[in-house]
């Protein structure tokens, strides 16, 4: 690995691994919770939101991208209620609705907004903009220590490790009460955990892990690492820890095999144009989930 992986395919790894931790960490909790698809839910809704933070404030920084996030949570929260109430229909279909309302009210707003001179347009939205996330100042792995290199470094890294950092913070913080919140949440309840603020908190990191990968992975990979690396490592073990310790290990790996995949996977192929990143990272989770359904050890129920 020479100068041109350093300049060319580091940093968007190191990207993609940290988005798909920053979303896998909540996603073991929300999984067990059985609010898994609260990750889809929050990359849906999310998407006005960054695209109403970007308009105000014209800048794509973390800040008012989290904020217009928020904000559209808070709306969608008031839409489902409204929804269910006037249409009298169940929760899942009053949430069905919202989301998809809201994530096509977001690539509209896309669509009519001139965000030319930033990456965030529906392309980037859906997919990302992982493969132009370069390192163009290094000149090899010596660039790592060079202070007037790492100053180049793009953004998006920067955000994604804070991001990735604050959850596995909240994680290890909270991780005695999260535990016993999720596997039994009366008793948990009952011994003083509060049970409420702390599933919100879940939900707020879930939310920031959304929209610092979103900026960079966009939808598709968002979608993917909430649910596909915990379902996969709860097929390996039933032990908490060991779990959260494979989701990491999933997502690591189908961030790294699918941005190599995605660049020389075609060439190996015969083919001349690479394909999307972020697309191929998604894929590659599902086939580590597919192979955790037909080869893990925990994938049959135990009997009686």
């Amino acid at each position: 690995m020479g100068p041109d992986f350093v300049v060319l395919s580091l940093v968007p790894m190191l990207i993609g691994a940290l988005a798909a931790v920053a979303c896998a960490l909540p996603g073991n909790f929300l999984l067990l919770r059985r609010q898994a698809l609260i990750g889809d839910a929050i990359s849906h809704v999310v998407l006005p939101g960054i695209v109403a933070g970007f308009l105000v404030t014209g800048s794509v920084a973390t800040l008012p991208m989290l904020l217009g996030a928020g904000a559209a949570a808070l709306v969608a929260v008031a839409l489902i209620e409204a929804v269910r109430r006037l249409g009298r229909i169940e929760p899942g279909a009053a949430m069905g609705v919202v989301f998809t309302t809201m994530f096509a009210a977001g690539v509209l707003l896309l669509e009519l907004s001139d965000t030319s001179s930033v990456h965030l347009d529906v392309e980037h939205a859906l997919y990302g903009n992982l493969e132009s996330l370069v390192w163009l100042d290094a000149t090899g792995w010596q660039s790592l220590l060079d202070p007037a290199a790492l100053a180049g470094l793009p953004p998006e890294l920067g955000r994604i490790a804070a991001a990735a950092l604050g959850v596995g913070l909240f994680v290890r913080l909270f991780w005695r009460p999260l535990a016993a919140a999720t596997f039994d949440e009366h008793f948990a309840r009952a011994q003083g955990v509060p049970t409420a603020a702390l599933g919100l908190g879940l939900v707020m990191v879930a939310a920031l892990a959304a929209v610092a990968a979103f900026d960079a992975v966009g939808s598709i990979i968002v979608i993917a690492m909430f649910i596909c690396p915990p379902a996969a490592a709860r097929l390996m073990t039933d032990r908490l820890g060991r779990q959260v310790a494979w989701s990491v290990a999933f997502a690591v790996l189908s961030a790294v095999a699918g941005y190599i995949l995605a660049g020389y996977g075609p060439l190996w192929l015969g083919g001349q144009d690479a394909v999307s990143a972020a697309g191929m990272i998604a894929a590659v989770s599902g086939l580590i989930l597919a192979a955790a359904c037909l080869l893990g050890p925990h994938r049959r129920p135990r009997p009686g």
